[in-house]
């Protein structure tokens, strides 16, 4: 099996619905959908991730504050890349949460090991 991350990703547009604007029935029907998720996927689940906070950016210009739509993380595992993106699908974060979308990647080996 292979190893993804996935992103879950928030909206830039400044007029978005922000969690803070849920209703505490809406964050607790979320919250409980999205442990069923998890609970669902276990075998799967290589890292459970979680909430990120603010993002400083580090360059050879030195470190500044930013902005992008990164909101959380999870590590899984499927056999395909096709398979991993598929276990988002009707996904909790998009469905009843605000948040855009998840964008899912592989974690590739480094070169030379």
């Amino acid at each position: 099996m292979k190893t993804f991350l996935a992103l879950y990703m928030g909206s830039m547009s400044p007029d978005a619905t922000s969690p803070a604007d849920l209703g505490e029935e809406t964050i607790a029907a979320g919250m409980a959908a999205w442990h069923g998720w998890m609970a669902r996927h276990a075998d799967v689940i290589v890292d459970t991730g979680g909430p990120l906070g603010k993002t400083l950016k580090a360059s050879a210009d030195g470190v500044a504050g930013m902005r992008n739509a990164v909101t959380g993380y999870v590590i899984v595992r499927a056999e395909t890349h096709e398979a991993a993106a598929a276990l988002f699908e009707g996904h909790p974060h998009f469905t009843i949460f605000p948040g855009d979308s998840v964008e899912v990647m592989e974690c590739m080996p480094i070169p030379g090991r």
